[in-house]
């Protein structure tokens, strides 16, 4: 236990989520517009002004008016709670309000104390341009080049969180009011007391706080999004607790806040919220596709993974209108809107070619003029052919992955990979947990439901010899709105395959299939879909009784969440860290494991020759020069490798000369594939944690740590 003794005094002010907007309109058949002769009564002086005034504008009844204000008042508390929930989860797992600024800095492990370290390095700045122009200038992250992180790394949310914590500590400090509370932390066990402060005026507690608050918002579109879906409130409630009920597979914001998908998720979820509005709609407004670019590049900039979900997306949308759910045009206008968001992506990347040579680009080309299986062989074609032309092969290493996955093809990069479980196939207890959470029998139902209409559609069809299902839109109203609201849950099934499939062959990725589902479990409550179980009463019993099912594992599952208690603490790194800042020069370069390394850029600022962002073809070469340490090579080669990146420390770690997380995955075994003629030696990290030399000097270690002094290159070797 810790004792917490007040430092000083003075609460930052409360801060309040803002309400999210959605665009929620009638069911399918019915329409929001006034009808004619009634529109003069909006500019009446009676109605003009407050909720009325609204209503009027809005174009809705009093009743419809009145079912939206319950809508947005349950999103905002879904929203409130799943806020509360993460919030609770990461106190209890690291006991975060007690820990030094150095310790929660080394609670963001990996990439995510990467990510962190830019927000750190703005914030610290002078000004906030001048720390724009430190990431953008960056020659800490990989010494000696200089590189724009900003193109590299997806820092958009870094610099918008920076620019905020730079207005909000002005504007409280103009004021007099104090943002954060400090306290004298007592560590026990013969250790010194630590500075701990809580509080929007404390960087990492502002950092995490907008992290939660965000998927707090994302919980609240969601419950619109099952709203939506469904055409029922009760479609919100599941989706919701389908999420909460399987939270453990549906995202690990709680745990890792820093990672890109904590920031890029929640804008996916508005974006096929407003997909959906769209396929719903007849004929869609200039509005309501500039809003589904808005939010396409809001989920694009924070993510260098978006492109494969956008993929999944034209591919699904594609095939709805190969089968005639979707028209031309609106296909057409879709695709127009993608095409611009992935432009306007590619030059606030500053010309990232990953954008340009990624398999979406290809795809968005190639749909206008193929169809069929001929799409996908010109989309492999064309990106390949781009890739080339463009000379790009940073993302080389996620068509070895794939290829990895279907062959016995395996080389060092992909096994960096294919080691790690987040990218392995899905564990067979994922989809036993869907089961007895019955998440995955509903959504097999569903399916099963859509695919059954699907079929009969298309016999339909062809039977009697209409062109399209799609053109009858053109020919009746409400025949076309029948097509529209079907079109809708083929393209959510599709969609729901291809998240499926990624989750099945990258594990990683089943943050996307778990929403995904809690989202087609709403459709449980559809009267499109469910009306044949009878009255809706009856529709709406059966649906009581299966969330009262689900409840009993879900609950147990919630339960294993909030008995989770912990606290984060690392003594051998936090010595690590304190003989660094003390013993070594302010631009001493070091190398080491990947994680290690951005704790070192992010709480030493030394230079660093490599890092965890592994999407780079010239950081995967840099980082296996320096891995030749836990390979079988001689020691005047690692030498070597090391002085021509003009490392100064090198890092060694013992544990990752014996960690072994499965056969073939203990990096001495994955560097035998690259250096087939030195398997069977000691690996030369073995030797080197019993004696350095006599191409090293040990300088510093502990239990976990051991730092290697490494030789100056001479100028032959540069």
């Amino acid at each position: 236990m810790v004792a917490k003794t007040k430092k000083q005094t003075g609460k930052s002010p409360a801060t309040q989520t803002d309400r999210d907007r959605s665009p929620l309109v009638s069911p399918p058949g019915k329409s929001n517009v006034r009808r004619p002769g009634r529109e003069g009564k909006v500019f009446n002086s009676t109605h003009s002004n407050g909720l009325s005034g609204i209503r009027h504008k809005l174009g809705l009844t009093p009743s419809a008016a009145a079912k939206l204000g319950i809508t947005l008042l349950l999103a905002a508390l879904t929203g409130y709670l799943h806020w509360y929930h993460l919030t609770q989860l990461f106190e209890n797992d690291r006991h975060f309000s007690h820990l030094s600024n150095l310790e929660k800095e080394m609670a963001f492990r990996t990439e995510m104390g990467l990510y962190y370290s830019y927000y750190k390095t703005i914030i610290e700045a002078p000004s906030f341009l001048d720390g724009l122009h430190m990431v953008m200038n960056d020659r800490l992250t990989e010494h000696p080049l200089v590189i724009n992180t900003l193109k590299r790394f997806n820092l958009y949310p870094e610099v918008v969180l920076a620019s905020w914590y730079r207005m909000y500590t002005g504007v409280m400090g103009y004021f007099g009011i104090p943002t954060k509370m400090c306290w004298s932390i007592n560590r026990g066990e013969g250790l010194t007391p630590v500075d701990s402060c809580e509080g929007m005026g404390d960087p990492a507690y502002f950092y995490v706080a907008c992290v939660f608050l965000l998927n707090g918002m994302m919980m609240s579109i969601f419950f619109m999004y099952g709203s939506y879906l469904s055409g029922s409130r009760l479609g919100g409630v599941i989706t919701t607790l389908c999420f909460f009920f399987n939270h453990g597979e549906s995202t690990r914001v709680m745990w890792t806040p820093p990672l890109r998908e904590s920031f890029a998720y929640p804008f996916l979820v508005l974006q096929m919220l407003l997909l959906t509005y769209i396929l719903r709609t007849r004929n869609p407004s200039r509005t309501a596709m500039v809003a589904l670019g808005i939010s396409n590049l809001c989920f694009m900039l924070p993510w260098q993974f978006a492109q494969f979900v956008l993929l999944t997306q034209v591919a699904s949308l594609f095939a709805s209108y190969i089968l005639g759910y979707l028209a031309a045009a609106k296909m057409q206008s879709i695709l127009v809107t993608h095409m611009i968001t992935l432009g306007v992506c590619f030059v606030l990347m500053f010309g990232n070619s990953m954008l340009l040579t990624s398999f979406y680009a290809s795809s968005l080309v190639s749909i206008w003029v193929m169809q069929g299986l001929a799409w996908v062989g010109s989309t492999v074609l064309l990106k390949f052919l781009l890739s080339t032309v463009l000379g790009a092969s940073d993302d080389a290493h996620i068509s070895g992955l794939i290829k990895s996955k279907f062959t016995s093809y395996k080389d060092f990069h992909t096994l960096m990979y294919t080691c790690a479980a987040e990218f392995d196939f899905m564990e067979l207890e994922t989809p036993v947990r869907y089961l007895k959470t019955l998440l995955l029998p509903i959504n097999v139902l569903v399916v099963a439901l859509i695919a059954g209409r699907t079929i009969q559609d298309i016999v339909r069809c062809l039977r009697h010899g209409e062109k399209t299902l799609a053109k009858t839109e053109d020919a009746d109203e409400a025949a076309g709105s029948e097509i529209a609201a079907k079109g809708e849950m083929v393209y959510h099934s599709l969609q729901l395959v291809a998240f499926a499939v990624l989750a099945i062959l990258i594990m990683r990725l089943k943050l996307f299939l778990t929403p995904h589902m809690c989202i087609m479990a709403s459709l449980i409550c559809s009267r499109q879909l469910f009306g044949w179980i009878g009255e809706k009463f009856k529709q709406h019993t059966v649906v009581f009784a299966v969330l009262a099912i689900m409840a009993i594992q879900g609950m147990t599952n919630l339960q294993a969440q909030w008995a989770i208690i912990g606290e984060f603490s690392n003594l051998p790194q936090e010595e690590l860290l304190d003989w660094i800042q003390e013993n070594t020069r302010p631009n001493a370069v070091f190398a080491g494991a990947m994680p290690t390394m951005a704790s070192v850029k992010l709480s030493t600022g030394r230079p660093i020759v490599n890092h965890p962002h592994y999407e780079d073809a010239g950081l995967r070469e840099r980082t296996k020069l320096v891995y030749s340490m836990y390979s079988r090579m001689s020691g005047e080669t690692v030498k070597r490798n090391l002085m021509k990146l003009g490392v100064e420390f090198f890092i060694l770690e013992d544990s990752w000369c014996t960690r072994r997380t499965r056969p073939g995955c203990s990096m001495p075994e994955i560097w035998d594939i690259e250096d087939p003629q030195n398997v069977g030696k000691t690996p030369l990290c073995t030797h080197i944690s019993r004696n350095s030399r006599p191409h090293f000097t040990t300088v510093f270690s502990n239990d976990i740590y051991k730092v290697l002094k490494v030789p100056k290159a001479t100028k032959d070797l540069r």
